[in-house]
């Protein structure tokens, strides 16, 4: 009794707010139940997209045309001729080996040309004079065949000897050591009063032609066949550091062999290098845009999960604001997306902000990010 005593005291007005900002905090379904609080996810909203396919390789950098450098003639290094890390000309003059040694020969072999041509002369003259003795019976025959004979040696002389002279000039210009090609020149493995020989296994230094420059890319021998219906296929580089080569490039070459442990070849790529930005052995990863594809899916990487098995799926909203667990396949990264080929269609919203907080029976609130409508 003292309770309804106490209960009648409190003021009619304030009993009649506490009962509707009671009735106004919670809406009751037909069975008079209050639904739970739909959680709110964002959420982007399929859209077809018109995109280029492409395949990231792992690449190496190698030069257009390579030299390695070697002495012709044993000798010892006088002068380094050229500076090192800089560009050369082919011919341009690299190394000056001594060149006393060949200059002696050279003269010796033209003095011994001219010993055998003035032989070669006395032997006509004689020849020429028993022809004419000859034809008046006045020596006999068995004597003009051998100064015809001698005659022919003097001339098989004189080519002996031009020979020999040739070697020795030959030899004399490879005392200096020029540039085979056209390129820049790294650093040189000897220096001043180095004893060098002729064709030995150590290079002097390596010439390399850096523009264009060459990548050779590892490919799998399935995906090839699309390449080489597609020869006009572009070519890009990713550098070790992610950014993007500024020069695209194009196919040169493939490889006739398939590796059998890993049924792959090497294409080659050449690219214009003005800059050296490129220098051999360096690695990169190509980007080969092998097909256009219409009416793509892609779904945020964010809003892809996956299983250890390599299976991926996805959170799609219903229409009654109810999540369903769809499995997809995610077969290529595209930037920041994956390229959903089955298990999606256009039009559906995909969650992919808010995962930690949902449940397979929670309703949620979607609200488009990032792009998503």
């Amino acid at each position: 009794m003292f309770a309804a005593i106490r209960l009648h005291r409190v003021p009619l007005v304030l009993l009649l707010g506490i009962l509707l900002l009671s009735a106004c905090g919670e809406t009751k379904d037909a069975q008079g139940k209050v639904p739970p609080k739909e959680t709110e996810v964002g959420v982007v909203t399929l859209q077809p997209e018109t995109v280029t396919l492409t395949n990231e390789l792992a690449g190496r950098v190698t030069p257009l045309q390579s030299a390695e450098v070697r002495p012709q003639v044993t000798g010892i290094i006088q002068e380094r001729l050229f500076q090192e890390g800089s560009q050369v000309k082919k011919g341009t003059p690299l190394y000056q080996i001594d060149s006393a040694t060949y200059q002696v020969a050279v003269d010796t072999a033209a003095a011994q040309l001219a010993k055998a041509e003035a032989t070669l002369n006395a032997a006509r003259s004689k020849a020429q004079r028993g022809q004419g003795l000859a034809t008046r019976g006045l020596i006999s025959r068995d004597s003009q065949d051998d100064q015809l004979t001698e005659q022919k040696q003097a001339e098989a002389d004189v080519a002996v000897a031009q020979a020999a002279l040739k070697t020795a000039r030959l030899n004399l210009a490879y005392t200096q050591v020029k540039a085979p090609l056209d390129g820049f020149i790294g650093k040189s493995a000897v220096t001043a009063g180095a004893l060098v020989t002729a064709n030995q296994a150590t290079r002097l230094t390596t010439i390399q032609q850096l523009d264009p420059i060459l990548v050779d890319i590892t490919q799998s021998s399935a995906e090839l066949l699309t390449l080489q219906r597609d020869t006009a296929v572009p070519v890009k580089l990713l550098l070790s550091d992610g950014s993007a080569y500024a020069h695209a490039g194009k196919l040169a070459f493939t490889d006739l062999n398939v590796d059998a442990n890993t049924g792959s070849v090497t294409i080659r790529a050449e690219f214009p290098n003005p800059d050296c930005q490129l220098l051999p052995g360096m690695f990169v990863r190509a980007l080969l845009g092998s097909a256009v594809r219409n009416n793509a899916l892609l779904v945020p990487q964010q809003g892809v999960t996956r299983k250890a098995n390599g299976e991926a799926s996805v959170w799609v909203v219903k229409a009654d604001h109810s999540l369903e667990k769809r499995t997809v396949q995610a077969t290529q990264a595209i930037g920041s997306k994956w390229l959903v080929e089955s298990g999606l269609q256009a039009g559906e919203q995909v969650v992919v902000d808010g995962l930690q907080k949902i449940k397979p029976d929670t309703k949620v609130k979607a609200v488009p990010v990032g792009g998503g409508k």
